[in-house]
């Protein structure tokens, strides 16, 4: 399963990033690919595992997926205004038809990921050693494969192994639910880059917003070139809400 997950986001990414060109298609493709990597999902569960796949249950889809989108857009504007607060961003002119290519593109690129790390990766490091060592695991290698965009950012890939695969893993053990990361993720990397025209972790594929941005002063407050989320406030934001994950499984006792 992680094998055939890892080729997906090696043949979908580029796919994705390519059609974001246009809205129309930037749309469909993200539709298309997370309608098809959730049926290989399920079959590849139904088949490998011998079981049913209630962490994507349609009957939860819709609330899930959208109260984690409005989590993840919440979280990245409270990052942003401390990130102003600081005089570390400026905002320019975008385009609304940018912003929805990049709404598609993040509907794909959040399925694959969430289904990759949380899905395969901290599900069934889970099922040996448990949550706490499953979500240390996959949140260091989530957040060390993003050195691909950029071999030299140690920090951003820290800081998104905190904000990023900490939460992710965090929401997916206080709901069993895997609607909820995917929202959190395709939230926070839409307002990231859809709304605020920010790079994403490092990457120079994305393809704007409804605003275009650059980063403004030391790189601690504003995250310099890799994006808002090396930023000291993306950490300190992303750890709070994955903290209160955390505490919420424990409370419910669907920490393992």
């Amino acid at each position: 399963m992680l094998v055939v997950f890892v080729v997906f986001e090696a043949l979908f990414t580029p796919l994705l990033t390519t059609a974001a060109k246009n809205p129309v298609t930037g749309l469909l493709a993200g539709v298309a690919v997370m309608a098809i990597v959730l049926f290989a999902y399920a079959k590849l569960v139904s088949w490998l595992e011998e079981r049913r796949t209630p962490e994507i249950d349609r009957t939860t889809m819709r609330p899930q997926l959208i109260r984690g989108t409005l989590i993840g857009i919440g979280l990245f504007c409270a990052t942003l205004a401390l990130i102003f607060m600081c005089n570390g961003y400026r905002l320019h002119g975008g385009s609304f038809g940018d912003m929805i290519a990049t709404f598609g593109m993040m509907l794909g690129v959040a399925t694959i990921e969430e289904l990759l790390f949380r899905g395969v990766l901290f599900r069934i490091v889970e099922e040996r050693w448990g949550s706490t060592i499953a979500l240390a695991v996959s949140a260091l290698i989530f957040g060390g494969l993003h050195l691909i965009n950029d071999p030299t950012a140690f920090w951003g890939a820290l800081a998104i192994a905190i904000e990023g695969g900490l939460l992710a893993g965090a929401a997916y053990v206080a709901t069993r639910s895997l609607w909820l990361p995917i929202g959190i993720h395709l939230g926070w990397n839409f307002a990231e880059s859809g709304i605020f025209g920010a790079t994403v972790s490092g990457s120079d594929t994305t393809v704007g917003g409804l605003f275009s941005g650059t980063p403004h002063g030391p790189a601690f407050f504003s995250g310099g070139g890799f994006g808002p989320e090396a930023s000291i406030w993306a950490v300190l934001v992303g750890g709070a809400a994955a903290y209160y994950f955390i505490r919420t499984a424990r409370k419910q006792g669907t920490w393992r």
